[in-house]
């Protein structure tokens, strides 16, 4: 449900509904840890999916580099809409 109001949020944006977008990619992912998270509070020792959830973190991680450099505002609005905290520059 969730998944649907930002399709149609970015396909609002962008006339077409755009699901390669970084900003859809970064939305997946975002969802993804979530419940990953939510399943390892409860099974604390399941290594295979702490494993995943740190790949889905790299991935969503490189995505938000590479929209931080290419369009700092649509970053800006991506973090803010998805509550999360915005990445380290080194």
């Amino acid at each position: 449900m969730t998944k649907n109001a930002f399709i149609s949020a970015i396909a609002y944006e962008n006339k077409e509904e755009n699901r390669g977008s970084v900003e859809f990619q970064v939305f997946c992912f975002t969802n993804k840890i979530r419940r990953l998270t939510s399943h390892l509070e409860l099974h604390k020792k399941d290594y295979s999916s702490q494993r995943g959830l740190r790949k889905i973190l790299g991935k969503r991680q490189q995505l938000l580099v590479y929209l931080s450099k290419k369009n700092r505002v649509r970053y800006k609005e991506l973090i803010s809409q998805l509550n999360i905290r915005e990445i380290k520059t080194r």
